[in-house]
């Protein structure tokens, strides 16, 4: 079993949504800023109370929710 120590879920903030350390920082706005372009050092200047664990974290728990959902995608 993966273990994410820095992510949290709570009703109350972000809506429920994966949070970094219980902070008002999903891990979507995480993945997001990766996604397009940005580097793990550029997510750190933008948010400067996480730590590079707490995006590599957010990757990897992106991943492995990645990897345990099915999801429909466009035939190529």
């Amino acid at each position: 079993m993966n273990h994410f120590d820095r992510i949290t879920q709570q009703p109350t903030i972000m809506a429920g949504k994966a949070c970094i350390r219980g902070m008002r920082v999903t891990v979507g706005m995480v993945v997001s800023q990766i996604a397009v372009g940005c580097s793990v050092d550029d997510v750190l200047k933008d948010y400067l109370y996480l730590a590079r664990e707490d995006v590599l974290q957010a990757l990897r728990y992106a991943a492995w929710r990645a990897d345990e959902r099915e999801v429909l995608l466009a035939a190529a």
